[in-house]
């Protein structure tokens, strides 16, 4: 309530404050000839009120800049005609700061907290922006005269610069302007106009001050880089322009974009061509779980007018179909592939010594560029036992042989929930542990809830808000012992799958020696063009984050590549503003964007619109109608902020509103889109139709009768 009473006040004195500026034609006292008129009036009264007239002087500069009146102008040459460059010139640079500063207060308080609240995600990256460099542009403002001061002063007010800051960094910014004009005014019975003042040559030295802080940020960055070097030889020449380290997705993309421009290029692999994706995570995982469906079908062949039964099956012969999958994609991730795409492909342990030497099998490789991409791997969290328990992560999940009859999943995120459902499908009691009171956190609660009671349908056991407290073999038997709501609870198992999240693989590889920064979580820090503390170092996917997701490895290797090798021209920021996801569950569940919960933790205002796949045509006929299509829109317009899918091929569906949101098209376009009928994808359009209706006026349809009737 003080608050919004502050506010009040504020606003109430400004707009007195302008009334009286005009009732009483204030205006007309500063301009150049009211000041030149009365030029020997103004000097005999500060010959008899020296302190009076200065402490006059700097309250009225101070008002008229913080209300951004016009006369500032003015009052800077009246400043020098009256009291001489030096005092003019402090007394003018003091008021005018702290003027602005009152400006730039004033406009924080009355508008910050809405503009922030009502744009918070386009306004984010200038935030960061301004946190990280906002000094300097302000000092670059500040240097211009003709940027309009007040307009620096408003806009910095929305913005998270420091109060301090601004009020030093434009006290110095403004100096050389002020100095200009306090001494123009020296000489005031000459000026026979502003533009007088200020020639074209002076406007280019301006521009040129405007310039020296970028230029001195470059200065400064030599200097660190050459801090961040010191201690390291760098060679004459270099054997090649990039060497890649992992041949994941993020390691293989990087190596053929940087090859498809020429450029020598090394990768160097350890273990296997395609990194987890390949090997452990992706390709089996969807696999299994298309394996896991037909046996779906099977036990559910009524829904169709078929005979239900039993699938009978070898699980072995399953595990094999998955390795025959592996088999069948690697060549797309080959070492004979990529070495005739130009890759020089090296199998080995490889090792940074120097910021541009990489030693592998012995052999020391000098590189200009060198990209990290070593991945992650399953995280073991700390639970007293587990050793005992011989857990299974997703590396090693594929090497089993036996279908466990009783199977704990450790885990209530995508990977978790995509393998709890896939071994319930196939015959195994399944126990899905979560410590959290829902599973897949990410998603919305709808989503979340939708999904559960889907699991329980299947036969799995869902134990949300549920902590794994300790593993025990008791007479050779597993035993989980978790807490639930304070109480004990036991839950025996033959095998349990950890799916507690990942962690970046950093060592062994050099980055120790080399002392290269890492997040708080273990991932390697990377600046905003995936540049590590070494600026010739690069990093991309899971090792670096933000978002562990092959195709967003993939989409950080091409920043990584063209930065590396054309850096010297033009640098581009990583962009994740558009990055989709799927959780391949049955049903799927795709989404893109921001979710509901997300906009209200962030603040962010939305519009929420649904669509019941029940009620698709195509989803009856494939007895799949079921799930929901749920899209954001910012209050008032078709613009889509995020979208989430669950249904049939959902990640599929999900492709319309990427492009959408990529290319900046709404929910408009996708209803005048012609979806053939009847498909999946028709439930984009008729989302995009729930939306147009909630925006069409019932006055128009009220007119629409009458002139339809009248037309009878």
């Amino acid at each position: 309530m003080k608050k919004y009473l502050l506010k009040a006040s504020i606003l109430l004195a400004i707009l007195v404050l302008f009334m009286l500026f005009k009732h009483y034609a204030l205006g007309d006292y500063l301009t150049l000839s009211y000041i030149k008129e009365n030029q020997s009036a103004f000097a005999n009264f500060y010959l008899q009120n020296k302190f009076a007239t200065i402490g006059l002087f700097f309250a009225i500069y101070v008002l008229t800049t913080a209300l951004s009146l016009p006369g500032a102008t003015i009052l800077t040459l009246a400043a020098g005609a009256l009291f001489g460059l030096a005092m003019g010139l402090l007394i003018v640079s003091f008021a005018s700061t702290l003027g602005a500063t009152i400006a730039f207060l004033s406009a924080r308080l009355l508008l910050r907290e809405t503009i922030q609240k009502k744009f918070s995600s386009y306004l984010k990256p200038i935030n960061e922006g301004i946190e990280k460099d906002g000094a300097f542009y302000l000092f670059s403002l500040r240097l211009i005269p003709l940027f309009p001061f007040f307009i620096i002063n408003l806009v910095m007010g929305l913005t998270g610069i420091r109060t301090a800051t601004f009020f030093i960094i434009s006290q110095l910014g403004m100096l050389a302007g002020t100095a200009v004009y306090v001494n123009a005014g020296l000489q005031l019975s000459q000026i026979e106009s502003l533009q007088g003042i200020l020639s074209l040559p002076l406007i280019g030295s301006f521009a040129l001050l405007g310039i020296f802080p970028f230029i001195a940020k470059k200065i400064i960055n030599v200097f660190q880089q050459r801090k961040v070097y010191k201690g390291y030889k760098k060679p004459r020449s270099f054997e090649y322009n990039m060497v890649v380290i992992g041949a994941g997705s993020a390691g293989l993309v990087t190596s053929y974009i940087s090859s498809a421009v020429q450029a020598k290029v090394a990768l160097i692999e350890k273990n296997k061509m395609g990194g987890d994706c390949l090997n452990t995570g992706c390709v089996p995982s969807k696999a299994l779980i298309r394996s896991a469906k037909m046996a779906y079908y099977f036990k559910h062949a009524d829904k169709y007018g078929l005979a239900a039964q039993t699938p009978q099956f070898d699980f072995k012969k399953i595990m094999d179909r998955i390795r025959d999958v592996i088999k069948k994609i690697e060549p797309h991730d080959s070492i004979e592939r990529y070495s005739k795409l130009g890759v020089e492909c090296i199998t080995g342990a490889a090792k940074i010594v120097s910021p541009w030497e990489v030693e592998v099998n012995g052999r020391i490789l000098t590189t200009k560029n060198i990209t990290i991409a070593t991945g992650a791997r399953p995280f073991m969290p700390p639970i007293p036992g587990i050793n005992q328990v011989t857990p299974l992560t997703s590396d090693n999940l594929w090497d089993l042989e036996v279908l466990p009859k009783r199977f704990l999943v450790l885990g209530g995120g995508p990977i978790g929930c995509e393998m709890a459902q896939s071994f319930a499908r196939l015959g195994s009691q399944v126990y899905q542990v979560e410590m959290l009171d829902r599973i897949l956190g990410i998603e919305d609660e709808a989503v979340s809830t939708m999904m559960s009671e889907r699991f329980k349908k299947e036969g799995v056991q869902v134990l949300t808000g549920h902590t794994a407290r300790e593993f025990k073999l008791r007479a050779g038997q597993k035993v989980l012992l978790a807490e639930f709501k304070g109480e004990e609870i036991e839950i025996e198992f033959d095998e349990v799958l950890v799916a507690v999240g990942r962690r970046a693989n950093i060592s062994g590889f050099g980055l120790e020696d080399l002392k290269i920064n890492l997040r708080p979580n273990g991932t390697i820090l990377a600046n905003e063009y995936l540049q590590t503390n070494y600026p010739n170092i690069y990093v991309c996917g899971d090792v670096t984050g933000p978002i562990q997701l092959t195709h967003t490895a993939a989409h950080q290797a091409w920043f990584c590549a063209v930065n590396a090798l054309f850096g010297k021209f033009r640098m581009f920021q990583v962009d994740y503003s558009v990055i989709p996801w799927c959780t391949y569950t049955d049903p799927e569940v795709a989404t893109v964007g921001l979710t509901e919960q997300a906009a209200k933790r962030l603040g962010i205002p939305y519009e929420l619109t649904s669509y019941g796949i029940e009620d698709l045509d195509r989803a009856i006929a494939d007895s799949e109608d079921h799930g929901m299509v749920r899209v954001l829109t910012r209050p008032g317009s078709d613009k889509i902020m995020g979208a989430t899918i669950v249904g049939n091929h959902a990640a599929d569906l999900l492709l319309e509103f990427v492009a959408a949101m990529k290319h900046g098209f709404g929910l408009n376009k996708i209803l005048g889109t012609i979806h053939i009928y009847p498909t999946m994808g028709e439930a984009n359009k008729y989302l995009a139709g729930n939306w147009k209706r909630k925006h069409t006026s019932e006055k128009i349809f009220k007119w629409l009768k009458k002139f339809h009737k009248w037309q009878r």
